[in-house]
């Protein structure tokens, strides 16, 4: 058994689209080591620090990930590791074991597929764009529906609603 505390520089961008372990982020290794009869069991924690952008509001989003490892590299011609498909279970190559693709599958399943910066984040205007936490209060756009204009028109009507250009319509009736 070996136990093993290092802190490594991530090698490439580790995560999501929206949101990831940077390249260069220093990521935080607690393992242990174990030799098992059919390979080498690793246990333990990986910590690092997580940079995005929210998907509602697009403003930039910090955060860390904590993720448990529990993974076994079977040993060459192991019962496991002859039973296994390749893509199945990771191995002990020249005595080394390779915990990058370990951590890079870890990390992608722990990460929020949608990072918003904060629970109640409205995100933006689907109209002019603003975020809509920084908009002054009641902010809207009167859009008048294009199957209305011709109507609109003809009554001088410029940008009303399109709701309450067939709620008049019906009230004039």
């Amino acid at each position: 058994m070996k136990e093993i505390q290092r802190t490594v520089a991530a090698p490439t961008r580790i995560g999501l689209d929206a949101i990831a372990i940077e390249a260069g982020t220093p990521v935080e290794l607690d393992l242990r080591l174990e030799a098992v009869s059919e390979g080498v069991l690793v246990t333990g924690t990986v910590r690092a620090d997580t940079a995005g952008e929210c998907t509602r509001c697009l403003e930039p989003v910090t955060g860390s990930v904590d993720l448990y490892l529990t993974e076994l590299f079977a040993y060459p011609d192991s019962v496991t590791e002859e039973t296994t498909d390749e893509d199945e279970i990771h191995r002990v190559l020249d005595d080394r074991i390779d915990l990058e693709p370990v951590i890079v599958d870890s990390v992608g399943l722990e990460l929020p597929l949608h990072p918003v910066c904060r629970e109640d984040c409205e995100g933006l205007c689907p109209e002019c764009g603003v975020r809509l936490a920084i908009a002054e209060s009641g902010h809207s756009h009167d859009i008048l529906d294009p199957r209305w204009a011709g109507l609109a028109a003809k009554f001088g009507v410029e940008s009303e609603p399109s709701t309450e250009l067939v709620n008049n319509e019906v009230e004039e009736k």
